[in-house]
Parts: C-alpha cells; structure tokens; sequence
C-alpha cells in the first residue's frame, strides 16, 4: 500500500471539503492506493454527527464522493467531476468509532463515463455504507486546464 501524494496543496486556491489539509472545516482526507483500491482511514468526530453519537449521512457521502475522486486522479491520471451518487446506508456509524475505511474501486468504464463501487466499514470490519458511483472524467486537455498535470504516489 502506497500513499498517494496530494497534488492540490501547494494551489493556493485549494481548499477542499474532503481532503485539503489546511481546511479548518474540512475532513482532511489523505489517500492510499492498494491494488485496485483507493482507501483512506478517516476518524469519526463528533463535530460531524447528525442524530446523537450518529455520524450525518451527508459526510458518509462525502467520504465516499472524495475517494471516488481520488479513484480517477490517481488510475487513471486524470480530473472528473460526479454525476450520479447512489448510496445505500447498510448500519449506522457512530461518531466514537475510532476508525472508518473508505474504499473504492473501478467497476467499468465506458467512453468518458467511469462507474465506480465504494464502501464504508466500521472498525469491526462490517460495511456500513456501499455506493455506485458515475463520474465524468475530462479529457486530458479540460483537465490540463483545471490545473492537472499528473499524480504519483510516494516511494
């Protein structure tokens, strides 16, 4: 398992929700690949609870939205943007959980419509979120443009 390095941070427009580091509202995600996976550990906190000791459906999602993401950054070298997120909330997930594992992986691709599956699960291993997710994935050229240039992973 190697961590992949975040290409965003020295942007100094960067701020993202799910994984800049400087975002002081932020979930400051960080991300791994692992064969066909990309994973990322994320501590649950109570700032992020919806009903008591609950973590909110909302940031599961995120969780889930961000690494897709990360999916197509770091596979398949390029930027992409979600256009459908179906997500089935299988257990809840309680905000003193110590640690949740986000992973997600390439199921198909077709033309510029990649299609994704991801999960959360709890630190007892049980999956407690699943998703299918579609993303649009920009021509290398769009993504250029957007600031892309390529995504690596540290040795």
């Amino acid at each position: 398992m190697k961590k992949i390095i975040n290409l965003w941070t020295n942007n100094r427009k960067y701020n993202c929700f799910g994984c800049s580091p400087n975002n002081p509202f932020g979930l400051h995600m960080e991300f791994y690949e692992d064969g066909d996976y990309i994973l990322s550990t994320w501590h649950p906190q109570r700032n992020y609870q919806g009903w008591v000791d609950t973590m909110h459906g909302g940031v599961l999602s995120t969780l889930i939205d961000e690494t897709c993401g990360w999916v197509v950054t770091r596979k398949l070298q390029t930027a992409g943007y979600t256009t459908a997120l179906n997500v089935k909330f299988r257990k809840s997930v309680s905000t003193d959980d110590p640690a949740l594992t986000v992973r997600a992986k390439i199921v198909r691709q077709m033309r510029n419509l990649l299609f994704m599956h991801a999960e959360i699960t709890n630190a007892d291993g049980e999956v407690c979120v699943e998703a299918e997710v579609t993303y649009f994935m920009m021509t290398p050229e769009k993504a250029r443009e957007m600031g892309f240039s390529h995504c690596e992973v540290e040795e």
